[in-house]
């Protein structure tokens, strides 16, 4: 499992299993507010908690009735290779049900904490049930390179077949013995099939080093030659690594990319301690970056100090490659990651409105950064994590500080409300790495990092939504704050906009010290659009105080406005149909003079 299960707890009934298996498994227990007394964190609706916390792909294990987790997560239900296991346990610890994801973990999982608490795992599987095992399931450290026929072979095996294993046996489960499925565990290549399940230990680590913008399918020939070369399977390869110069390089992360595997960093001076190692030692390469080689020596460290080259140093014209091996497979890591920023847009607030992939990305995240108020939005999924709170008018700094964190190899999130990228810090984010350390930018180690922007529910979206229908014709946006942008400037798109008769969503429309460009902005459209032209006033949208009104343009007051609240103005066509529930504003696109057309 890639991430630490998170252990629901809905009752006070179920709390002290619960505290058991959170210290079982080094997990943090969450639980149901009003019904549990103690809890790492606590959250107030069971199935959209547990539907966040699948979505971004945390392990669960609840504490509660089936029905529960199966309703919760079963919207989201769509890709069995890819979900986090869902495991559920009765109050009392007696009976561990493994919902979801029985080959990714759940299996296991129930069967571990059926272990400390004395209970059963109600494992049906069928391979687990008869033979004790999952076979596309293997050790850590193993790599199953055809896992498309595990299925088959395990049916094979329930219908009484036997194995046969070649060169190492995985499983600790004694299975039948014959010739009808052969496991198969090899460095080499293998073909796997119907009736030969392959397995790849990884043993080894691939040093790469190239120019600057090298082609990739250059380095990714070479790659595979060397390889072959060494007659190492590309499944036994456990990361891709090289200098810290080259976090960045295109070719390299392909590569990674292609073999499905971590891209592992180190600095010149832990290369150079492995300079005593080295085949091939360069001085040229000394004088360049600091080191006497990067890819044997990348791959000695990424390997571990017992290491052997098993294939020395090869050139092309723009790469460099090498690959050493550990006498047992590679499971931890060294050297650091190439550190990742994920710059995410939470919507206004409340967990429905929230992304799946956001979540998934605040999940995988070490730290969050942001402004407090944002990352307590959260709610439980910040919990446990290490954040870094800015307060308004830090943007700047919050923003540094997330890129330079993340260039330390961590993976960091830069949390912000709505979407990042629309009047967030998205385009802060990236103004700083378009500059140089020199130009007051950030440093080399932070330009290097993965950026990685994903889209959130905009407050002129979730506005528009509550509204009905405003933005069903051409919209803008134009913020009313003058702290960055000239108040010329803000006038001079007002009344172009006007002109335009677009309908527009004011963001920023007052502060405590800002209270005039909103009313210039209302006597600049009364110039363009009836009087009665339709207003939506959306305050703290999707959180428990949400309140949305109207008005008529010329009624618009100021004080009714703060920084909570999104402006939309509707153009001279935006209209509030009368309903039986109230008011709903939209803008028509000219449907109905076709329908008026049609009925003629």
């Amino acid at each position: 499992m890639a991430l630490t299960p998170v252990v629901l707890a809905l009752s006070r009934s179920g709390e002290a299993t619960a505290h058991r298996i959170a210290e079982t498994l080094g997990a943090k227990v969450h639980g149901r507010e009003g019904r549990v007394a103690k809890a790492d964190a606590f959250f107030a609706n069971a199935l959209d908690h547990a539907r966040d916390l699948f979505a971004a792909g945390t392990p669960i294990v609840g504490v509660c009735a089936s029905g529960i987790l199966i309703r919760g997560v079963a919207p989201l239900l769509a890709d069995k290779t890819a979900e986090p296991p869902v495991v559920s346990v009765s109050d009392d610890g007696s009976v561990v049900v493994p919902l979801l994801g029985g080959h990714r973990g759940a299996n296991r999982l129930a069967r571990q904490i059926a272990d400390a608490l004395g209970g059963d795992a109600a494992v049906t599987t069928a391979g687990d049930v008869a033979l004790g095992v999952a076979l596309d399931e293997p050790p850590a450290g193993y790599r199953l390179m055809n896992p498309e026929d595990a299925k088959g072979v395990m049916a094979t095996l329930l219908a009484g077949g036997g194995v046969t294993w070649t060169d190492e046996e995985l499983f600790d489960v004694e299975l039948p013995e014959g010739g009808d499925v052969e496991l198969l565990v090899t460095e080499a290549e293998g073909q796997g099939n119907a009736t030969r399940l392959v397995y790849h230990p990884q043993r080894f680590a691939l040093g790469l080093g190239c120019a600057r913008n090298a082609d990739p399918e250059e380095l990714w020939a070479h790659v595979q030659g060397a390889l072959e070369a060494g007659d190492i399977a590309k499944g036994a390869i456990a990361c891709v690594a090289s200098i810290d110069l080259k976090a960045d390089e295109p070719a390299i992360i392909a590569v990674a990319a292609r073999l499905g595997v971590p891209l592992r960093v180190f600095t010149a001076n832990q290369l150079e301690a492995e300079a005593g190692r080295l085949l091939n030692p360069s001085d040229v390469v000394f004088a360049e970056v600091g080191c006497h080689g990067v890819s044997e020596g990348a791959a000695l460290a990424a390997a571990g100090p017992d290491a052997e080259l098993s294939v020395a140093k090869s050139k092309t014209a723009n790469t460099t490659c090498a690959v050493a091996r550990a006498e047992d497979p590679i499971v931890k890591m060294r050297g650091r990651a190439r550190g990742r920023l994920s710059v995410v847009g939470i919507g206004p607030g409340q967990a429905a409105w929230r992304t799946p992939e956001v979540s998934r990305l605040v999940a995988e995240a070490e730290e969050l950064v942001g402004y407090g108020l944002y990352i307590d939005l959260l709610g439980p999924l910040a919990t446990g994590k290490d954040r870094s709170d800015f307060p308004l008018g830090g943007e700047e700094a919050r923003c540094r500080y997330a890129l330079e964190q993340a260039g330390k190899g961590k993976n960091v999130a830069l949390v912000c409300s709505g979407d990042a990228g629309i009047y967030a810090m998205g385009a802060l984010v990236f103004e700083l790495l378009d500059r140089t350390e020199a130009e007051q930018g950030v440093s080399d180690a932070a330009r290097r990092v993965e950026v990685i922007c994903s889209p959130g529910v905009s407050a002129l979206q979730g506005a528009a939504a509550r509204a009905g229908a405003p933005l069903g014709h051409d919209f803008c946006t134009i913020s009313l704050s003058d702290l960055l942008t000239p108040r010329d400037d803000i006038i001079r798109r007002l009344h172009a906009a006007a002109e335009g008769d677009f309908v527009i969503a004011f963001y920023n429309p007052v502060s405590k010290t800002r209270r005039i460009l909103l009313a210039e902005a209302r006597d600049i459209l009364l110039q363009h659009r009836p009087a009665d032209t339709p207003v939506m006033l959306a305050s703290s949208l999707g959180r428990p105080e949400e309140h949305v009104r109207y008005r008529r343009l010329d009624e618009l007051q100021v004080d009714e406005v703060d920084m909570l609240t999104v402006v939309l103005v509707g153009s001279s066509n935006s209209k509030l149909a009368q309903l039986g529930e109230g008011p709903r504003m939209f803008t028509p696109r000219g449907y109905a003079r076709k329908i008026d057309g049609d009925l003629s």
